[in-house]
């Protein structure tokens, strides 16, 4: 997809995400997410932490000694306090984010609304079904991740295929399996590797 397309997936997956919250109650806010360590609470607040150039986030780069994990980390501690109402505000402000997440680029920044939602909903059971075209631009994004990001793909050496949209990357060892559980999988949710098969399973699961 081309910058304008990758835009407009963004905006609509963070009005889908941002529609979702809202029906949250005070315990699911509190609820475990898949990403290890983090409430949904704390979901949320990473994913709204970079919408705008906030005073203090050069900051928190330089004393993560410009780690990307590290940052999140800190960024995330710093908005977990918020409550919810200013959460939903700041994203509702954000449907088309600005700040970091726009200089990362509209197909990153899309990966990071897909992935972060779908660390929310998987945990409290709530399922959805994802526009084809929004997976595929965040598989394409994680088998070639921009050098900007400083990840790496988890794919390298695989074939991988999501064999509900007909997308097919690469070469070596199959792993197979729906696009949605193949994109966690590659963001490096482990518990989702179970609902994927093939020779090549084990090798992605290491």
């Amino acid at each position: 997809m081309d910058k304008r397309e990758a835009r407009d997936h963004v905006r609509h997956e963070r009005t889908e995400l941002l529609a979702f919250l809202e029906t949250l109650t005070s315990e699911e806010w509190e609820a475990e997410s898949l990403c290890t360590g983090w409430r949904v609470r704390d979901v949320v607040a990473h994913v709204v932490a970079y919408d705008q150039f906030a005073p203090g986030l050069g900051w928190h780069f330089v004393r993560s000694g410009f780690s990307v994990d590290r940052v999140n980390l800190r960024t995330a501690a710093a908005w977990s306090s918020t409550n919810t109402d200013d959460l939903l505000g700041r994203l509702r402000a954000n449907v088309i984010p600005g700040g970091i997440t726009r200089l990362i680029g509209w197909r990153v920044a899309l990966q990071d609304a897909v992935i972060h939602q779908q660390d929310v909903r998987r945990p409290l059971g709530r399922p959805r079904s994802i526009v084809p075209e929004r997976v595929v631009g965040v598989l394409e994004c994680l088998v070639d991740p921009p050098r900007l990001t400083g990840l790496r793909s988890r794919a390298g050496g695989l074939r991988v295929e999501a064999t509900d949209i007909g997308w097919v990357w690469g070469d070596g060892p199959l792993v197979s399996g729906k696009g949605e559980a193949i994109v966690m999988a590659l963001a490096g949710r482990e518990s989702v590797v179970d609902e994927l098969t093939g020779p090549g399973v084990a090798r992605l699961r290491r």
